[in-house]
Formats: structure tokens, sequence, C-alpha cells
């Protein structure tokens, strides 16, 4: 094993109150790519920042490598001195570098580079910084939330480039997706502490699930051992005055520790406010077109959207997606066509900007519209600070200004406005931006289980597959030229149709290619079969694939022990592993026989 290029050990930082990092650690060899996951407010930026040395712990020992080269993802860039996008970027190169890796960057990132600093939306800014930290190819690399302000097309393009650096990455990330693909390990700040699993974002979940069950177990257990302890004290022999005493030193340690043993995070509790049902019908859209000058952004698109539907919207910055989706609820009227809104419509929004938010309004105000303590949530009054509980925000918080709110924090505290209201058709843009992925888990329990009508726009891939039950995309994914079409399913299907259609165009196209004798002797005499292999793989994969399962429900009843990775820790990541490649054999046999089957149907067809 490499020696770390990084590591902190220890380190306890507080601001005040509870301290945010109490013993936190992080370790970074060559090649590390590291997830670094935890619910808001948890510390994971600031452990960042105490990486690349932008703010000093209390506590603990911090070593970085002398002739290691570190680069951090700025939240919030600082373009003084720099006339150019292209200048600030170049900036970040060191002697020896290449400068047009800030050019590629920057392309890729949907920058020319000639853009001037100052005028720089939010999202520009980011894609700015990302290119000054990833153009030198550092030996660590830094990121807090990239994929942020991102678009799908150049998030998949990230997760690329990020899969072949030869820096060592530490992410912090919202995106499911985007973390499966590019971490090979895993911490987990939790409670000021940190946890590493050797394995990828994909294996985290039951990983802390099977943790917090063998916590919650050693908690019983010690409680349990306190009872039997007051139950000696009180009426067993008191024959030896020191032993007694030493018992009841013991028991008072039991006791502080169970008092102080500080549980996880609680999770957001929430449904949404029933409303008046809407009619079947919700949205009518027969032909509409939009236009911004000579540029096409809806060319003629025709859709019925139905109670209990919901809707995904994707496709690349600037396709036009809001301006699709400010058409489809009325609030841009269309150049030609016509929608109609179906009947007792109560609309919610959640818009990407969190523009409904005042900075200087107060969570209590906010949440009751200034009318008192009290709100109305479905029929029964609730006093306000009783509400916020059940979204994670304190009684104090009650009289904070929103401006001192994380982003992570104005998006739940809009989520609770929104579902304490009643709403029968749900329009969220972009709303999984700065959620922690419980939240994200609460958001999409509600969008799945509603039972009104959603329309979201989108780049969380994971989020749409759980959620939504079309998709609407550009036709041309790479160039949108203004048209628009509806794909049963969640992205994924998407992709899968996309990719059908476009096979099956390429193969129209070859038919009429070829010369008629030349289809004559394909469809007549010369009959393909399939070949001895084929038909022996066709015949022996169900065996194979039913080993495979036997195996994988094998140590999976192993692995169900809650004190497995407690008592042997190897022994777990050992079937973790094996599990891995198990179903990773049990799906490619899977694929082979599908397309086995149908290439055999096709034949006898």
């Amino acid at each position: 094993m490499a020696p770390p290029i990084l590591k902190l050990d220890d380190v306890f930082l507080s601001f005040g109150g509870a301290p945010l990092l109490a013993g936190a650690g992080l370790q970074i060899e060559p090649g590390d790519k590291i997830c670094l996951v935890g619910r808001n407010g948890s510390g994971k930026s600031t452990l960042l920042k105490i990486a690349a040395g932008l703010v000093e712990a209390q506590s603990g020992e911090v070593f970085r490598h002398p002739s290691s080269t570190v680069r951090y993802l700025e939240q919030a860039p600082d373009f003084a001195g720099f006339n150019t996008v292209q200048a600030y970027a170049e900036a970040g190169l060191g002697p020896g570098d290449d400068p047009y890796r800030v050019t590629y960057l920057l392309s890729h990132l949907g920058l020319s580079g000639d853009e001037d600093p100052r005028m720089l939306s939010g999202g520009e800014s980011r894609r700015a910084a990302l290119a000054r930290v990833m153009a030198p190819e550092p030996d660590i690399l830094l990121l807090d939330e990239p994929t942020n302000h991102l678009d799908l097309p150049t998030i998949e393009w990230l997760e690329g480039e990020l899969q072949k650096t030869r820096s060592a990455l530490v992410l912090i990330s919202h995106d499911r997706r985007f973390l499966e693909k590019v971490s090979t390990a895993t911490v987990w700040l939790d409670r000021g502490t940190s946890r590493r699993l050797d394995r990828g974002f994909a294996h985290f979940e039951a990983w802390r699930d099977q943790v917090l069950e063998a916590e919650e177990l050693e908690q019983h257990k010690l409680g349990k051992s306190i009872e039997r302890e007051e139950h000696w004290l009180r009426y067993g022999v008191t024959a030896r005055r020191k032993r007694n005493m030493r018992r009841l030193g013991e028991l008072q340690t039991m006791r502080s520790n169970y008092r102080g043993h500080k549980g996880p995070q609680g999770t957001v509790q929430a449904t949404v406010s029933d409303a008046q049902e809407s009619g079947k019908l919700v949205i009518e859209a027969d032909k509409i077109t939009k236009s911004f000058g000579e540029r096409a952004i809806v060319t003629p698109f025709s859709i019925r959207v139905h109670r209990g539907d919901c809707i995904g919207l994707v496709g690349p910055n600037g396709a036009g997606k809001t301006t699709l989706l400010k058409m489809l609820t009325g609030q841009l009227s269309p150049d030609s066509g016509i929608v109609k809104l179906g009947t007792n419509l109560e609309i919610a929004t959640l818009d990407q900007k969190r523009e409904d938010l005042d900075p200087e309004d107060t969570l209590a105000n906010y949440l009751t519209d200034g009318r008192g303590e009290n709100l109305l949530v479905n029929g029964e009054q609730r006093h306000v600070t009783g509400y916020m509980k059940e979204f994670l925000f304190q009684p104090e918080q009650a009289r904070t200004p929103i401006r001192n709110l994380s982003g992570g924090e104005r998006a739940r505290l809009m989520l609770a406005r929104i579902l304490s209201r009643p709403t029968n058709l749900l329009i969220l843009d972009e709303p999984t931006n700065d959620l922690d992925i419980e939240t994200l888990d609460l958001l999409q329990e509600i969008v799945a289980g509603f039972p009104g009508t959603v329309i979201l726009v989108s780049h969380d891939r994971d989020f749409l597959d759980r959620t939504v039950t079309s998709t609407i995309a550009p036709a041309v994914p790479d160039a949108p030229d203004g048209r628009w079409i509806e794909y049963a399913g969640g992205y994924s299907d998407m992709l899968v149709q996309r990719k059908g259609a476009l096979e099956e165009r390429k193969r129209a196209e070859k038919a009429a290619e070829k010369p008629r004798t030349q289809q004559a002797t394909a469809s007549g005499s010369a009959k393909v079969k399939l070949s001895f292999k084929q038909k022996f793989a066709l015949e022996n994969l169900p065996k194979e694939m039913a080993k495979a399962e036997a195996e994988i429900a094998k140590r999976e009843q192993v692995m169900a022990d809650p004190n497995l990775f407690t008592r042997d820790p190897a022994a777990f990541n050992r079937l973790a592993g094996e599990m891995e490649k198990l179903r990773a054999s049990l799906t490619d046999m899977e694929e082979e026989w599908l397309e086995l089957e149908m290439l055999r149907e096709e034949l006898e067809g």
C-alpha cells in the first residue's frame, strides 16, 4: 500500500457550541477516488477546506506531502485582476503544464474563454473554476459539488474525465449516479467523526444501515448492562466495599457513555397536504411552438398530461426546458398552438433559483406568510416550531433570517412551505440542488407517492429513474433544434429507446443501400441459423444464471447478520466483493441470453 500524500487525523473544530468535527480523519493515497458523504451541516465542506489548507483545525494532525500539488474547487471564485475567463483558468497552471488543457476543458464546459468574468452567471463561474483546478492535473483534486449547474451531457463528460484522471480525488456531491460511477472509496462524516469504506458509493447505503443497526444494538446492550449493575448495587452482597466502589465507578462510566451517546440525525418526516382532486386531464398542449428571434426553442409539440402522471424534462442547458415548462403550465404563451389547463388545479412551484425566498425574512414568517405562530397543514392547526422540527430545523431558528441558511437548508425550507399547502400539481425546477442524500430520499418518496400530477426539470439521473413515468427530451441531444420527444419511463429508459431508434434508423438506411438482388438473396435461399456455440450458450446460460443467483443468495444470508461488519470487517468486505463480481457476471449472462433469444426469434420468425 502506497504511503498517504495527504492525511488528516483526529481533527477537531468547533465554532462555539457542539463541535463540528470531533476526531474526524481523511487519508488520501495516490490514485484514490474518494466520495465524502454526510448530512447537510455535518462538516464535509469544512473538512475539505482543512485538507486544502484554507481552514485551520483547532487540534489534530494535518500532513501534506511536500512535493504534492493540491487544487480545491472554490464555491465563489475570485476573478479580481482577470479580464477573461481564459486568463483566469490559465493562472492555475504550474510550470510545464499544458496550456491547451485549459482550452479543451473550457470548450467541454460550454465556455469560449473570451467571456468577461464580471458578467458570468453563478453556473458559469463554477464551470470556469472547474477548468482552472482540473487543467494542471494536480496530485490531489478536491471537488465540492462539481456537478451543480452542469447539464446532463456535461456531467457525463465530467464522469469520463474524472474516471481516467491520474489525480487523487475527493468528491462531495448529491448526485448518486455521479458518485457511483466515479468513486472507488467512501468516507462517511457523521456526528463529527469519520468512517471509511474501501468501496465506491454504490455500497455505501447498505453499509451505513448495518453500522447504525450495530450501533443501536450496542446501545441496547449497554442499557441492559446498566440495569443489571444497578440491581446488583441495590440488592447484591456487600462483602467487599472496594469491589463495590469499583463497580460503582464502572456503572457511572456506563451511565455517562449511555447518556452521552449522540444518535444519528433524524430524517425529514413530511407528507403532502391533501387538495381537491383535479380533473382527469390536467394539461393538453396541441402543436405549440416558441422561437426567440430566428432560434426555434419549441417546434410543433403536442402532449396530454393526465392526473397521476409524473413527467421529467431533460436536456442541455439552453435547450429550452424552462421555456417549455412555462408554456405547459400557462406562465408563457406559445407563438402558435393551444395549451388547455384542466379543472380544479392547485399548483405549487419549487424554482431552481429559489427566487421565492426573501433573504431578510425569517423562517417562521416565511412558513406562516406572516400570520402569527401557526399554520394550517391538512386542515390541522400546527405551531410553526413543531412543523419546522419535521424538516430538521431547531426551534431557535424560527427567528433566523433566511440569508443565514445554507443552500440545502433553503431547499428544505421551500419544501416545507410547499408541502404545507394543498396542491394537486407540483412543478419542480431542479429540486435536487443542494439537498443531502437523506432529504433526496424523502423528496423521491413524496414525488413517487404523490396522488396528483408532477412535472419536473432535473439533471439527476438517479432521481429521474426512480420517480418519473415519462421523459421529455430534445430529439437531437447534442444540438437541440426545437424538436422534443416524449419517451415512456425514466432517464435510462429514454436512453435505451433513443439508442433503439438510432439503430433502427441505421438498419433501414443500410437496407436501402443494398441492391435489390442482394436483398432477395438475404431473404430467400441463404437462410441464417444460430451457430453451435450460440445454441450451446442459449441452452446453458439459464443454468449458469441459476447458479449465480444461488451463490448471491448464500452470501446475502451471511451478510444479513448485523454484527458481521463489527465482528469481522475483512470477511464483510470479502463477501461484498464476491457479491459485486457475481452480480456483474449475472448481468452479463442475462444480457447475453436476451440477445441470443431475440436473435433466435428473429431468425425463426
